[in-house]
């Protein structure tokens, strides 16, 4: 298990609206499939290519193995896939997570996957999911960090990046939020394990590969504590109708056909994160899906 950061994500699910007539599936414009086209698929047809923005070091949805220039991960395979079935090639371009989606509304990628939430939904256009998860907390092994309950958050610090939703929830139970740039696992996990902080709230499956490669630290995944389900999916633009069109009956198909369970089982120790967890989560109230 190599050592990379820790994926930041979450986001809710939509599909696309279908009526009847002539055999014909049609848009909530009342285009037909034949028709609909957009500016993005049009570009993306020309050049041939389609060019995706990810963060490159998210493991293991994002990132470079060690000695390795070739990127992988659950969110590129998939996103590979996509691209082969419509025929065209894939360009990566590698940012920090925050720029993704400033990328996508300039113009600048075609693509990318993550969740999305609140005000985001409406500014984009998303694929049903690719990923279901829920939020879990890593910390300290021998005394869980005096964490027993969400309530117990308050006066501790959490690790973690200030514009996420765990860095959300964090700060809604009281909880002071210490910041990190683009740092690697080993940052992160050590500062639970000295004491510099007390938590780090993330994504259950990551957190669950993440905590594996480092046995020497005093940390676990609270045994206890599952809250916040979440969603991630492929995301366009807004107006991208064709490229959503064609990307969502992929995505379809690649559930049907089990590829995206095949790719999941790849990155995630054999667990399908393509399905919903059959787990008993706490949904917070006043924190955005």
């Amino acid at each position: 298990m190599k050592r990379f950061v820790l994926l930041l994500a979450i986001g809710l699910i939509t599909l696309l609206a279908a009526c009847g007539g002539d055999d014909k599936e049609s848009t909530s414009a009342g285009v037909s499939e034949s028709e609909v086209t957009d500016e993005v698929w049009e570009k993306i047809q020309d050049e041939g290519v389609l060019t995706v923005g990810t963060a490159g070091t998210l493991y293991p949805s994002t990132y470079y193995p060690e000695d390795s220039d070739e990127l992988t991960g659950y969110e590129v395979e998939i996103q590979r896939e996509i691209a082969n079935r419509l025929g065209v090639d894939i360009e990566f371009e590698v940012m920090g997570f925050d720029a993704i989606l400033t990328a996508l509304d300039s113009g600048r990628i075609d693509m990318t996957a993550m969740g999305l939430r609140g005000e985001r939904k409406e500014k984009f256009s998303y694929t049903q999911p690719i990923k279901y998860s829920y939020a879990t907390m890593i910390v300290r092994k021998d005394d869980h960090s005096g964490i027993n309950s969400l309530e117990d958050l308050e006066g501790k610090v959490a690790g973690g990046a200030a514009t996420t939703v765990y860095s959300e929830i964090a700060e809604k139970f009281g909880a002071e939020v210490k910041t990190y740039g683009n740092a690697t696992n080993d940052a992160y996990l050590r500062d639970v394990h000295n004491g510099r902080t007390d938590v780090v709230i993330n994504d259950y499956y990551l957190q669950s590969l993440a905590i594996q490669a480092f046995p020497e630290f005093n940390i676990e995944l609270h045994p206890d504590l599952k809250f916040h389900t979440s969603t991630a999916s492929i995301v366009m633009p807004k107006h991208a109708d064709k490229l959503h069109q064609e990307v969502e009956q992929i995505v379809a198909d690649m559930l049907e056909d089990g590829t995206l369970k095949k790719i999941s089982e790849e990155f995630f120790d054999g667990q399908d994160v393509s399905v919903e967890p059959e787990e008993d989560i706490i949904e917070i109230e006043g924190i955005a899906k």
